[in-house]
């Protein structure tokens, strides 16, 4: 009997003392699933996504430039760049020196690179007009006065 009694001031503790219990549910964490906040993580991965191709593009257009400058830098390129100018700047001498010579030509014409070159000595306005007119039809004109130069 003593078991007895035990078994039931024990029950009896038992029964005393409150028990709460909640319904146990189930919810994903993940927005895909469950549906709460889905906008904001389609978004999120969305931006993401974007920032990437983005990140990726401007990479591309790095890389792209630093190899375009270090063509440009060889030593090759640096002494056909000096060649070029050279020859230009020949060029444009003899063209000016046709220009301001005393031989009798009033007129000269030269091609360079597809742009065409025309020069005009007009005695009575005492100038020198150039023409050039490029490939694609766009057209310069300059006037130089003779007088005042001393030539």
């Amino acid at each position: 009997m003593k078991y007895f009694m035990g078994a039931v001031i024990g029950i009896g503790l038992t029964l005393s003392v409150g028990v709460k219990a909640d319904t146990m549910t189930f919810q994903f964490k993940n927005p895909s699933f469950s549906g709460q906040g889905y906008s904001n993580h389609v978004l999120a991965i969305e931006q993401l996504q974007f920032q990437r191709k983005q990140e990726l593009k401007e990479k591309a257009e790095a890389d792209a430039r630093t190899a375009e400058r270090e063509a440009a830098n060889t030593t090759l390129a640096k002494f056909l760049n000096n060649v070029e100018s050279r020859i230009y700047a020949n060029l444009s001498k003899q063209l000016v020196d046709n220009m301001f010579t005393d031989d009798g030509a009033t007129s000269g014409t030269a091609t360079v690179e597809g742009a065409a070159i025309y020069w005009l000595k007009d005695a009575t306005a005492d100038t020198i007009t150039v023409q050039i007119t490029e490939q694609d039809g766009t057209f310069t004109e300059i006037v130089v006065p003779l007088s005042g130069f001393g030539f």
